[in-house]
């Protein structure tokens, strides 16, 4: 079944407008599947994934998004695109549920698309959008962090941004042995529960050297500094240009803060937290939740050897 046609409510006038998406990974820990589709549209129940973050997008009111791809990513421009004989097809049949959902993609926001040459790290993606984005703030979403639906994590960064200026990232408070996975933050408080000055970043630090559990997620309102900065960034940790390196030295002025955000959030770049992703956005739909999760319930209690399997649920 289709997702029900979800129409976001009117969002506040901002000060940012713009939004990069980077999208130009190989997608290596998901092959063979991402040999020749984007892990940014491997399906997250019936979306691919990077929909999902435009959606994000243009729900806090940026109404310009910026997708940084390579080569073998096609999909993505065609799926932000119109697709006029399906729409056809489906128009002729009356099947205005589907036909609203393969025109959504590409309602969403004004949607551009640039090259990365090279995979060079999250930096020189940034670094790509510069002549797009100008001199003006805009966000970065990481396609890997999906955070849900119904938390405001990114209007909430842009509140931020609006009155204190400078940059902004969101933050993620993780147990110990996971904060080598993640940009690391070093803090120090504000005032405002949720908001903390950032006063230093580490990429990927050993947990005995990490300067607190704040990790730094997929969610950035950048200050255009942050170009200039990257301009001059040298490779980093795995011979790329790392974006926390250029976040370092805005720090190093007061110029960071960040959300400590508590919400839901899901990891689609790990084939685990990809799964459990699918399970839990499948369960909350309605149109789907109901059945799947009678089935699940089932499904586990013959995992657990509570009852023998139910040949006929596998069959069906």
């Amino acid at each position: 079944m289709i997702a029900p046609h979800a129409s976001h409510p009117a969002a506040p006038v901002r000060t940012v407008r713009k939004a990069v998406v980077p999208a130009a990974g190989l997608g290596t820990r998901f092959l063979p599947a991402t040999k020749a589709t984007p892990k940014e549209m491997l399906p997250v129940v019936d979306k691919p994934a990077i929909q999902y973050v435009v959606e994000e997008a243009a729900a806090a009111g940026l109404d310009d998004v910026l997708m940084v791809t390579g080569r073998h990513k096609r999909a993505i421009e065609d799926h932000f695109d119109h697709a006029f004989e399906l729409e056809q097809a489906l128009a002729a049949k009356g099947d205005t549920v589907r036909l609203d959902a393969v025109r959504d993609p590409a309602r969403l926001a004004s949607i551009h698309h640039i090259r990365q040459g090279d995979p060079l790290g999250l930096g020189h993606a940034v670094l790509c959008a510069r002549r797009h984005i100008g001199d003006q703030p805009f966000a970065v979403l990481l396609g890997d962090d999906l955070i849900d639906p119904r938390e405001t994590l990114l209007s909430r960064m842009l509140d931020v941004r609006d009155r204190r200026f400078g940059s902004v990232v969101a933050l993620l408070e993780v147990p110990p042995e996971q904060i080598h996975r993640y940009g690391c933050a070093a803090v120090e408080p504000t005032g405002e529960e949720d908001v903390v000055r950032v006063t230093g970043l580490v990429e990927k630090p050993d947990p005995e050297h990490a300067p607190s559990r704040y990790a730094v997620i997929g969610r950035y309102v950048l200050d255009p500094a942050v170009f200039g900065v990257l301009e001059r960034t040298p490779p980093g940790r795995g011979g790329e240009v790392q974006l926390t390196d250029a976040l370092q030295e805005l720090a190093a002025g007061g110029a960071v803060h960040g959300v400590v955000f508590k919400g839901l959030r899901y990891d689609t770049g790990d084939k685990a937290d990809y799964l459990r992703t699918v399970v839990r956005l499948a369960c909350d739909r309605p149109d789907l939740g109901p059945e799947f999760v009678s089935w699940l319930k089932e499904f586990v209690a013959e995992l657990d050897g509570a009852r023998p399997p139910h040949h006929r649920d596998i069959a069906a």
